[in-house]
């Protein structure tokens, strides 16, 4: 398996609960198909530039272990969330 970051922007007008149950939920997902190593939940930001007239947002960063596979289905299902504003996926080369 390899080492992969995961960050994602929640949007602001969210409550702090259910944005934390979101990443869960992404949790869940990759503990089903590899392993879960951090969860850092960094709160509510501003952001540098106007991102779809909205200006702050939850951020979050996940590492973990995973498959390719794991990678598509986790990239398609944030693309697909209304929640989430962006969402950045990184291979960690110096930890494998």
């Amino acid at each position: 398996m390899r080492q992969y970051e995961l960050m994602m922007i929640h949007r602001s007008d969210l409550e702090e609960p259910d944005v934390r149950d979101q990443i869960a939920a992404v949790e869940t997902t990759v503990g089903d198909n590899g392993s879960v190593e951090s969860t850092d939940f960094w709160g509510k930001r501003r952001f540098a530039y106007e991102i779809d007239h909205m200006t702050e947002g939850y951020y979050s960063v996940v590492e973990f272990q995973g498959d390719a596979e794991l990678v598509e289905n986790l990239d398609r299902s944030l693309l697909l969330a209304d929640s989430v504003v962006r969402h950045k996926l990184l291979r960690r080369y110096d930890r494998e």
